[in-house]
């Protein structure tokens, strides 16, 4: 009797393990099908484009920032990624927004944050928060991202630069520029949350309308 109900559980093992087999190869078949559509659509949709780090100097794309420090800072805008980022920079700039403003936020190893008019962080102008511009620029050291609130549509005038790469930032702040002279100016931005002696940008203007 034993002998029996050991050669008929042998059976059923072996009816199992066949049926494992023949689920574990059905499975191998949908995920090699489920591959080869994928492979299908991406065919279709063409090679990932992944923005240049730098593009050709463009005056009517250069931000100039005359420092209190004595420096002069020059970024290069980019419009290519972040349009609505860049409009609403040239549109403040050509107000005198950020003429006089502090950067108010500086963490040495991480970043210079300013364009507040509160000179506290609370602050912004009266044009509305953009939605977010998210893109493929690192935030390496010189790149110029647009801070924000807890909300990723809230940024509007304050902006900070990288003094060195943080890219656990990257795709949750929009960067829209990256600093191509006076990168030696940024790092002597006093430090402090707040700076006890804060730098201020004494101007802000456009190179192509005379930021020289």
């Amino acid at each position: 009797m034993a002998l029996l109900l050991l050669a008929a559980a042998s059976v059923v093992n072996v009816a199992h393990a066949q049926g494992q087999g023949q689920a574990d190869e059905m499975a191998k078949a949908e995920r090699s099908a489920r591959a080869r559509e994928q492979a299908k659509e991406l065919e279709k949709a063409g090679p990932t484009k992944t923005p240049p780090a730098m593009v050709p100097r463009d005056p009517a794309n250069v931000w100039v920032l005359q420092l209190s420090n004595g420096g002069t800072v020059k970024i290069q805008l980019r419009p290519d990624v972040a349009p609505n980022h860049v409009a609403r920079i040239k549109e403040l700039t050509a107000r005198g927004f950020y003429n006089g403003l502090l950067f108010h936020r500086v963490i040495d190893g991480f970043m210079a944050q300013g364009g507040d008019p509160q000179g506290d962080g609370t602050g912004g102008s009266d044009l509305p928060d953009l939605k977010a511009e998210f893109n493929d620029l690192p935030h390496v050291r010189g790149a110029v991202s647009m801070a924000r609130a807890a909300s990723e549509d809230s940024a509007n005038s304050q902006f900070f630069i990288m003094l060195m790469p943080r890219l656990q930032l990257d795709r949750k702040y929009t960067v829209f520029g990256r600093v191509i002279e006076g990168m030696n100016y940024v790092d002597l931005i006093d430090k402090g949350e707040p700076p006890a002696n804060p730098t201020r940008i004494v101007s802000a203007t456009m190179e192509a309308v005379g930021g020289g």
